[in-house]
């Protein structure tokens, strides 16, 4: 392979992993907030009130470090994969052009309100604000997986006079198979993130004995929408997801799977280690017929395997792709076992004293970055060796003209930038949980658009949670 090819890649597998450690946990957070203002106007507690404001403010910290590392992504279409760009331009530009005007300033105007606007808001234009916020993040996302799914499933294109891609039909591109599934599969992974981060501080807020009210609440809302959002991500997103990539990419889910030969009954292997050369999985551990019933809900269909398809279609690092895909499911399924302990104890009313299961809350909130991260790993190493997948290769999309040692540079200076932009993030995020909601200012009363005053201008300073 091409050494700058190899640098090229490395350089937005890099930026884009980065990058998306911060929007995960805000559109996971989104729904959140907006669920906090819904039990504020609903109960007329200011303590929910002042939850949504803490969990506002690292939102916003998320958002700005979101946007600082998103930008430069922007360039690097043109700078290191300029024939993909020159290619397909014609397509993916409307899907994030959408993104950047309709998507992205909603969520930002939005924003800017809700953190700064309560007093003049009121309660329900207060609620408002946030509710935008919810759908200016979940619509932006929408429109990334769409330029995503669009290279794993091209549609609604043709090939225009200069042999680049043209878009054809705008509802095709939105209404892609792939990118509901893909959407949906996605967004319930952020909600996971955003639920386990909730949780954690809840966890920690009651171990460390401070704030333990709010620790309290984050509990309950936590560990709820991470129950929920941990079976969707099971079931049906998941699984409606892989049969797409059954259907379509054949070749992956051999990948994925670590299957070799085409068998009838094939096993879903929990742990094993791909021996590419000799072709076979060494010391596997296997659910017999598991694989075929799950994709094809019949207990003797036949799997096809990666000997069935040409070498030069494989995806060209199997063992990653491999291991990648395994630890995605092996971590969901342990977040499905810690979201139905906690929400049983909840349920019984004991989780806020089985420190053992606050423990585990607590220091569980590192994994749904890396599921999330081992999952698009899955999907973007599975599309290998194709960057539209069946059109372009990757090979064929990267900047000619920019050398290895340029990408180098250029990266080397992105690590540096993001170590320092890293250890700000995790000082200002540590600040804001440290002072917790607790000291967060009750906005004085003021008269709002509709001439009400706030929900904090009718409530004494008590919390009752």
């Amino acid at each position: 392979m091409d050494e700058a090819l190899i640098v090229h890649r490395l350089h937005f597998a890099f930026t884009v992993t980065y990058h998306y450690l911060f929007p995960q946990l805000t559109m996971g957070l989104a729904p959140l907030i907006v669920i906090l203002k819904s039990l504020a106007l609903w109960k007329r507690e200011e303590s929910y009130n002042r939850a949504a404001r803490f969990w506002a403010k690292i939102f916003a910290i998320n958002f700005l470090f979101g946007v600082i590392t998103g930008v430069p992504m922007e360039f690097q279409f043109g700078t290191n994969w300029a024939k993909f760009s020159q290619y397909s331009g014609g397509v993916i530009a409307t899907a994030l052009a959408m993104e950047g005007v309709f998507a992205f300033f909603l969520e930002s105007s939005f924003l800017g309100l809700f953190l700064f606007g309560e007093k003049r808001l009121g309660p329900k234009w207060h609620w408002l604000a946030a509710f935008m916020v919810f759908i200016g993040s979940w619509l932006s996302g929408y429109f990334i997986i769409v330029t995503d799914a669009w290279m794993q499933h091209p549609v609604g294109y043709e090939l225009g006079a200069d042999g680049s891609a043209h878009l054809n039909s705008f509802w095709a591109l939105l209404t892609n198979p792939w990118a509901i599934w893909q959407y949906l599969h996605n967004m319930s992974g952020a909600v996971i993130t955003g639920s386990f981060v909730m949780a954690a501080v809840g966890a920690f807020y009651l171990l460390s004995k401070k704030q333990e009210q709010h620790g309290r609440l984050f509990l309950r809302l936590g560990v709820t929408a991470a129950l929920i959002s941990s079976v969707l991500q099971l079931f049906p997103t998941g699984d409606a997801h892989g049969k797409l990539i059954a259907h379509n990419q054949p070749v992956t889910l051999a990948a994925m799977e670590g299957q070799f030969n085409t068998e009838a009954g094939a096993p879903v292997v929990i742990i094993g280690q791909p021996n590419v050369t000799e072709r076979k999985l060494d010391n596997p551990i296997i659910i017999p017929r598991m694989l075929s019933f799950l994709t094809y809900r019949r207990w003797e269909a036949e799997v096809r395997g990666l000997n069935d398809f040409p070498r030069s279609e494989w995806p060209d690092n199997i063992p990653l792709l491999y291991f990648c895909y395994h630890i995605m499911v092996g971590l969901g399924t342990i977040f499905i076992a810690i979201a139905i302990v906690s929400a049983f104890k909840l349920w019984r009313k004991t989780l806020f004293d089985s420190r053992w299961v606050l423990w585990i809350l607590m220091f569980s909130f590192p994994f749904p970055y890396i599921a999330n991260t081992a999952g698009w790993m899955t999907a973007e190493l599975g599309r290998q060796p194709w960057l539209i997948y069946g059109v372009m290769r990757t090979s064929a999309g990267f900047s000619p003209l920019v050398s290895a040692g340029n990408a180098w540079f250029t990266l080397l200076g992105f690590m540096g930038m993001y170590m320092v932009l890293g250890i700000l993030f995790l000082f200002l995020i540590w600040r804001e949980i440290d002072h917790g909601p607790r000291n967060l200012e009750t906005p004085t009363p003021a008269p709002t658009l509709s001439g009400e005053y706030s929900v904090a201008s009718t409530l004494q300073p008590e919390e009752v949670i």
